[in-house]
């Protein structure tokens, strides 16, 4: 059987596009084909990266001040100074307290001015209170003075020079001879000496 050259050819051309579509292979030319197929190139597109930098923050850290601590330092209280007067001593040739402005000794019936607990004047006679009216023994201050006084109690007796230190108990002018209702006799000149040198406060004391 002759096939004549027209048929040969196109069966070529039909294997050659079978081949071509029906696989993934690159076409082959036809026998006689001059034509150059060109292999397919495929370019994948350009990747772009894109890289984020994340700001930086730099937190500084919180500054702590710390105070040293406050040292409180307590003063301890002074104690009270407690004073305690010594006694006070006799005075230098009486029976009386060295405080005594005026001093009186029953006893010896005489009486003496002090100061500073020495004998400024004295010792001078007395009389005293009489039974019944004995003169009170103990401390006490001149309370008031009357230069011209005269007894309330005794028929205005009078009591020249008074210097009351015990109630209506003085000293003032009188007789060395008479006892008293209590108060302290003096002579005249006795008696303005100490009218005149015991002031209101002035610190009387009898003894026995």
């Amino acid at each position: 059987m002759r096939v004549s050259k027209a048929m040969l050819g196109a069966m070529v051309v039909g294997m050659a596009l079978l081949s071509a579509c029906g696989t993934t292979e690159q076409p082959v030319a036809a026998v006689g084909d001059t034509s150059t197929v060109k292999p397919t190139t495929t370019v994948a597109p350009p990747v772009t990266t894109t890289t984020t930098v994340e700001p930086t923050t730099t937190v500084a850290p919180p500054t702590t001040t710390t105070k040293p601590p406050v040292t409180t330092t307590t003063k301890p209280k002074p104690k009270p100074t407690t004073t305690t007067k010594p006694p006070a001593q006799p005075s230098e040739g009486t029976p009386c307290k060295a405080t005594a402005a005026a001093c009186i000794d029953l006893s010896a019936n005489q009486s003496w001015l002090l100061k500073d607990g020495k004998v400024i004047y004295g010792p001078v006679p007395i009389t005293h209170g009489k039974p019944g009216y004995r003169t009170p023994v103990g401390t006490f201050r001149v309370g008031w003075k009357d230069i011209d006084h005269k007894s309330s109690q005794f028929n205005n007796a009078p009591m020249p020079y008074s210097v009351f230190f015990n109630g209506g108990i003085a000293f003032h002018a009188g007789s060395l001879k008479v006892p008293s209702h209590g108060c302290i006799h003096l002579s005249n000149a006795a008696a303005q000496k100490y009218y005149n040198s015991l002031a209101v406060g002035a610190v009387v004391q009898v003894v026995a």
